[in-house]
């Protein structure tokens, strides 16, 4: 049934990289009917993230932004089943870079990155990064616990040639290439919830206690990389825009949880601008701050 299984998603997404436009997206629009109207995916959950987030808003506002994210969420299922058998030729149209010099400074530079972007827009369109950037991509991911899913989105991740690593083996892995003297960007999503045993940084996020990872702050420190905030903004269905800020030249030079926070509050700026992308559905703050774990104030 697995092996079954398997060939049909492979014949879907091979359909779905083939599909015309108005029939991805018009697949994309019945798929949220299902999530919305059919089976209420998660609405409780987004409802209620919504809300938390946005205690100014009023509930028609709440309610407005949910069927948005929705329909965004409906978007990048299609889309991402689709990369999996899309042509590269195809990808590389559905985005464009802005700022790119950036990073090229930073390789002439001999500057390391270390990258950092959230679950917000299509995360999954960072494939195309080699593309525009000198430096190896190395993209962190956690395994999917089905072989199949994992080995297909793997290769998609690669199509450009990026070099997935997955979490356990992220560090190990850029220690090696920085041995080498070879200059890379590591990939992070910085908005994972952490383990509940790993939340000893909290901070104020969205008008909630939120626990974060201080991963991308650590490992840029130990390296002295240079710090790169990339937001995806969705210009409209099927195409988006990667825009970089360099957050920190030399990482080494930041006071302890300055890295954190720069990042937190710039995708927090990007969130309250476009709520209806970011990934509403994650139960973000399913963990709540044991009262002996100090709050850590806002350093910007």
């Amino acid at each position: 049934m697995k092996r079954i299984g398997g060939y049909l998603f492979q014949a879907t997404s091979w359909l779905f990289s083939r599909a015309p436009h108005f029939i991805l997206y018009g697949i994309a629009d019945i798929i949220y009917v299902f999530l919305f109207y059919i089976i209420g995916y998660r609405k409780k959950v987004v409802y209620q993230n919504l809300k938390n987030s946005f205690p100014e808003k009023s509930d028609q506002e709440i309610k407005s932004i949910r069927k948005k994210f929705f329909h965004h969420l409906s978007d990048i299922f299609v889309e991402n089943i689709a990369l999996i058998k899309m042509k590269p030729e195809r990808i590389s149209k559905m985005v464009e870079f802005k700022n790119h010099e950036i990073l090229n400074n930073l390789y002439h530079q001999g500057k390391s990155i270390v990258g950092v972007t959230a679950h917000y827009s299509n995360w999954e369109i960072f494939i195309t990064l080699p593309l525009f950037s000198p430096h190896t991509t190395l993209c962190v991911y956690k395994p999917l616990n089905n072989k199949f899913f994992d080995r297909a989105f793997y290769k998609m991740r690669a199509k450009f040639g990026e070099v997935p690593v997955t979490m356990k083996d992220a560090y190990r892995t850029i220690l090696q290439f920085n041995k080498n003297n070879k200059l890379t960007i590591l990939g992070l999503i910085s908005d994972q919830r952490p383990p509940k045993r790993s939340s000893n940084y909290w901070t104020t996020f969205l008008n909630q206690e939120t626990p974060v990872f201080l991963g991308p702050e650590k490992i840029a420190q130990k390296l002295n990389a240079a710090v790169v905030y990339t937001h995806v903004d969705k210009i409209k269905r099927g195409k988006y825009l990667l825009i970089p800020t360099l957050l920190f030249e030399e990482a080494r030079n930041c006071k302890t949880n300055e890295i954190t926070e720069a990042h937190l509050r710039l995708l927090e700026k990007y969130i309250q601008e476009k709520p209806e992308y970011w990934l509403w559905s994650h139960k973000r703050w399913k963990h709540k701050r044991d009262p002996k774990i100090p709050m850590h104030k806002k350093l910007l």
